[in-house]
């Protein structure tokens, strides 16, 4: 059974690994030739060569007649497309793959588990599990996404911050300083390159400045993007310096992450304790109580007999 169980979860690794090296190619081409043959380039160009290495037509249609096997509510649908953005995926194509996702993924477990033959164990137990695990998995899936893009932007906002503040201190404005961050920033933070692209596009759509800013906000839900977009609204309002206030801004932001870096490491020696206790101690006990029980039975046995 242990083999059995073995086999089922490498195949299935090996299926997901795939998926996702597929799904991810032209996306890695893409940046690997930006990589070799850096060139400047417009916010439009970049942003429709982005989504576009993220759009996948073939995979839609695949997964088209899947997706509407699930019942599905306005509300919902709402809910979905706001995460799917928290992940960075826009397009209404994106729904729909997710919506067939949730119904492909039980059915390929269901059918490696019968290829494994694991559902000899109980069918009933393995076949439940592959169905539970299959129509989960995609929610896991886009909330991992969504907690590694918004680690990505909390470690990058101080670097475009910094940049900022140089370009305005050497005479930009702001909506060209962000557009110049962006275009510096496409290759070593990809993901505050492509927000603050949309601002600017935003901006030249006609809206105005302080609700391309929340609509960033809203797009990442990252406490310190919230804390800049309130920055730059208040030195807009009142008139302030918006050089001091994004460096102060960058240098409290490096701080807190100092600062969540020591605690972490504090709760180190707290999360140590059980690995100690389970792992570490039964050895040193084997070990060094070892020998001498072994003497004391041998002792004992002696005196009995």
């Amino acid at each position: 059974m242990a083999l059995v169980l073995i086999t089922f979860a490498a195949v299935f690794l090996l299926v997901v690994s795939g998926s996702l090296l597929f799904f991810y190619r032209r996306a890695l081409v893409s940046r690997l030739a930006l990589v070799a043959s850096p060139q400047t380039e417009g916010a439009e160009s970049f942003l429709q060569r982005f989504l576009h290495a993220r759009s996948h037509p073939s995979i839609a249609k695949v997964i088209d007649p899947f997706q509407r096997i699930l019942p599905r509510s306005p509300e919902e649908v709402s809910v979905i497309q706001r995460r799917l953005i928290l992940a960075g995926y826009r397009k209404d194509s994106h729904v729909n793959i997710f919506y067939g996702a949730k119904v492909v993924a039980p059915i390929a477990l269901a059918v490696l588990a019968t290829v494994t033959q694991t559902y000899v164990y109980g069918p009933f137990f393995v076949y439940g599990l592959s169905l539970g695990l299959g129509f989960l998995l995609p929610d896991f899936w886009l909330g991992n996404r969504i907690k590694a893009r918004q680690l990505k932007i909390r470690l990058g906002l101080p670097e475009a911050l910094d940049l900022m503040v140089i370009c305005i201190e050497a005479g930009l404005g702001v909506d060209q300083a962000v557009l110049r961050v962006a275009d510096e920033l496409r290759l070593s933070q990809p993901v505050i390159s492509e927000e603050f692209n949309l601002v600017n596009l935003e901006q030249r759509a006609g809206r105005p400045r302080a609700e391309a800013w929340r609509n960033l906000a809203a797009r990442t839900d990252v406490d310190s993007v919230r804390a800049l977009v309130n920055l730059l609204i208040q030195t807009e309002q009142f008139g302030t310096s918006i050089s001091k206030a994004l460096r102060v801004h960058s240098d409290t932001l490096r701080t807190k992450r100092r600062q969540q870096a020591e605690e972490q490491a504090a709760k180190t020696t707290v999360k140590l304790v059980f690995p100690l206790v389970f792992c570490i101690f039964p050895s040193l006990f084997v070990v060094v109580l070892g020998p001498s029980l072994i003497a004391i039975m041998e002792g004992f046995r002696n005196f009995l007999l």
